[in-house]
């Protein structure tokens, strides 16, 4: 799944820090100031933005929109702000620290509703390709691809692991009840700050 070049990719990443460095620095930024420089980009299209530390890539905050409720040009920028200074597992990220991290942005394709047995399910989800929604009820919770390759989970390993984040017993996907979705992602990241970016392949990690 393809939608950007690494030209447009590239665009996505540098707005995305553009917007966190400017509501780092002020209170009174406004949005449509970065949204103005990516005028092409109004497609909808789930998108998240996730902040590594810089050089041992641990995470410093990921927010996003799992569905293409608005154009990309401005989910980006809202979730870039987002995850900088909104994630609820960590403090606000401060000048001194932006400056130490790298930025990654993610397209995601619309989510597709899984059927059949939890043998079938299994079989189906591709670790490296798929990301995982999970649905019961008010509960929800979705877990990234990248997340699934990190860990060197399973396909059912997975499963379990996005009910947890959904607040669910690891088994709950099994539940007929139960709604599991997958979908897939285009990745852009910085390979440093302020650097290169690069398309990122999740099944050759």
């Amino acid at each position: 799944m393809n939608f950007y070049s690494l030209e447009e990719g590239t665009r996505l990443v540098h707005a995305a820090r553009n917007a966190m460095e400017l509501s780092i620095a002020s209170r009174e930024f406004k949005s449509d100031v970065v949204e103005r420089t990516i005028p092409e980009f109004g497609q909808k299209h789930g998108v998240f933005v996730t902040i590594y530390h810089y050089p041992t890539n641990t995470l410093r905050g990921c927010v996003g929109f799992t569905e293409g409720m608005g154009e990309v040009k401005r989910l980006v920028i809202e979730a870039a702000v987002a995850a900088a200074n909104e994630d609820p597992r960590f403090v606000p990220i401060s000048h001194l620290e932006f400056e130490h991290s790298i930025m990654e942005v993610s397209v995601l394709s619309k989510a597709e509703r899984m059927h059949g047995s939890t043998e079938q399910i299994c079989k189906d989800v591709r670790v490296g390709r798929d990301g995982i929604i999970v649905e019961y009820g008010y509960n929800r919770g979705l877990l990234l691809p990248v997340v699934a390759v990190e860990q060197g989970w399973s396909a059912r390993q997975f499963l379990e692991n996005t009910c947890l984040k959904a607040g669910l017993p690891q088994h709950a996907w099994t539940n007929d009840s139960t709604y599991v979705f997958k979908f897939s992602t285009q990745v852009f990241k910085e390979v440093e700050p302020r650097g290169e970016v690069k398309e990122v392949h999740l099944e050759t990690l």
